[in-house]
């Protein structure tokens, strides 16, 4: 695809991505300079608590993102109706972004006003000055180059981490970064990362100037340039702040593929035949959709019976279907949650090899890899090698051993690792539609490890009692998707690259759905 058509295509979304982006970052920064300016200044006035504050400080650069989303969704911090911290979205990503961007803005405030020259303070005293004085007219002044660059650092950090923000539907440009990575598509990789390398550069370079335009004879522009940057952040956290909204249907999702397809069915399933408005708040990563869901920031998403009962209420494996849906339904009550019918389809975990090394080691069922496996480099996505019901049950069912340490990888890389020889065998899914295109081999589960995967949507309880048009509208979907339909739809997104909307779209037209 050309730049022109993809800038016709998507130039629209990059702008409003990049302006998300913005957003997050300027008032990201801004509350961390607001928090720690003031920390900074206690330290000099405190110095035994300097060692420990910027230990804390830290320790929460080096907190994996996912992992402190997981901590603060399920938190609730609302002040007049409006939600500060917790859930999904925005505020959530920007708590995390203000935590990583501390300390080198607490450090660099601690550093600077220790290094003022003590003599100048001396004669700052022996001229009368209050403590108060000396802070804003001596030390604050001549510190200011040394802040500066602490909050330059934090800024372009804040940039680069921002991108993250998409796992929580935050927004920014990680949303094309994500898309780009799960569809193997460069140009979307690229629709992310230049955007978010451009607003580094600029940002460093805006405060560069401001940097350098506060040493002597360029106070002016220094106090212009400030008085600039700071007008730009406060109308950029003006924008970002919505007006609550009416009665509406929140729909999330996971972040690969068919959970984005799953979560266009069901949404334009709803607005068709309800004609409420449905927010989409899709790509949560790992668990983050069924915290988002406990949290009520969302009212219904895809789920698969086999996560729910391995991955999420931690039981033993079981292999019947209907039993598995029976078990899972009846413990996600007391959450408050109901499972609806399912729609159709078991995704279950597919192993596969390349044809070339299925016909050479005459590989059919997962037990004859026993024999074969020191000679073959696995690969796997981040999900099954975390999963009870994934690798490390997966090799201990089957007496695996593979050469090394198996490779671990975003999910929608290990085709691709697969397809290069950078590795033998991967763990995909039975609705992959890179598996026919590929020309791949799925062995047989003989052992029955893997328990069933039926996709269904899960919903609150509460929101399904105050809106059964909704239930209706979702029951209608079930038993409606098979295997096939699911592998040409995810093999419409990934290789096709066409937009899930559409493709889901052209599915429920197909079912006789009017939109």
């Amino acid at each position: 695809m050309s730049f022109a058509n993809f800038w016709h295509a998507h130039g629209a979304e990059i702008l409003q991505l990049s302006w998300q982006h913005l957003e997050l970052v300027a008032v990201s920064v801004a509350i961390a300079v607001a928090i720690g300016l003031p920390v900074g200044i206690l330290l000099t006035r405190y110095p035994r608590l300097a060692k420990p504050v910027l230990a804390v400080a830290n320790i929460a650069q080096t907190i994996p993102s996912l992992a402190l989303f997981g901590f603060l969704i399920p938190l609730s911090v609302s002040v007049f109706g409006m939600r500060l911290l917790g859930g999904i979205g925005p505020q959530t990503a920007i708590a995390a972004l203000v935590l990583y961007a501390l300390l080198p803005i607490i450090r660099n405030t601690w550093t600077g006003i220790e290094g003022v020259d003590p003599a100048v303070r001396e004669a700052g005293r022996a001229m009368g000055m209050t403590p108060m004085q000396l802070l804003f007219q001596v030390e604050l002044p001549l510190a200011a180059g040394v802040i500066l660059a602490g909050i330059r650092v934090a800024t372009v950090i804040t940039v680069g981490t921002a991108t993250i923000a998409a796992a929580i539907d935050a927004g920014g440009l990680g949303v094309f970064i994500f898309r780009g990575l799960r569809m193997n598509d460069n140009g979307l990789l690229l629709a992310g990362a230049l955007p978010a390398a451009l607003i580094a550069i600029a940002a460093d370079a805006l405060l560069g100037a401001i940097e350098r335009a506060l040493k002597p004879g360029g106070r002016r522009i220094g106090r212009f340039a400030m008085a600039t940057a700071a007008a730009g952040m406060v109308a950029i956290a003006a924008t970002s702040w919505h007006a609550p909204v009416g009665d509406r249907v929140v729909v999330g999702c996971k972040d690969f593929t068919e959970q984005l397809i799953l979560g266009e069915l069901i949404a334009q399933t709803i607005e068709d035949k309800t004609h409420l408005p449905v927010v989409r708040r899709f790509d949560l990563a790992g668990t983050l959709a069924h915290q988002a869901l406990l949290a009520g920031e969302i009212d219904l998403y895809p789920e698969y019976t086999g996560t729910a009962l391995m991955a999420i209420l931690h039981h033993a494996p079981m292999s019947d279907p209907k039993a598995v849906y029976t078990e899972v339904a009846q413990d996600y009550q007391p959450l408050g949650l109901t499972w609806l019918p399912p729609l159709g389809f078991d995704d279950t975990f597919a192993i596969l090899v390349r044809g070339g090394e299925a016909s050479q080691y005459h590989l059919k069922t997962i037990s004859q890899l026993a024999a074969v496996a020191p000679r073959l480099r696995a690969g796997f996505g981040q999900d099954f090698m975390s999963r009870p019901d994934g690798y490390a049950g997966f090799t201990k069912a089957y007496g695996l051993r593979f050469r090394g340490r198996p490779r671990e990888m975003d999910l929608a890389l290990t085709y691709q690792a697969l397809q290069d020889h950078q590795v033998d065998l991967i763990a995909g899914n039975a609705t992959d539609g890179l598996i026919a295109r590929d020309h791949l081999v799925q062995l047989a589960d003989d052992r029955h490890f893997f328990p069933p995967y039926d996709a269904a949507a899960v919903a609150r309880t509460k929101f399904l009692k105050t809106h059964p048009d909704v239930r209706a509208a979702v029951e209608w979907l079930s038993g409606k998707l098979t295997v096939d339909a699911m592998r040409r739809m995810n093999d419409a997104v990934d290789r096709d690259h066409r937009d899930a909307h559409a493709v889901a779209a052209e599915f429920l037209k197909g079912l006789g759905l009017k939109r």
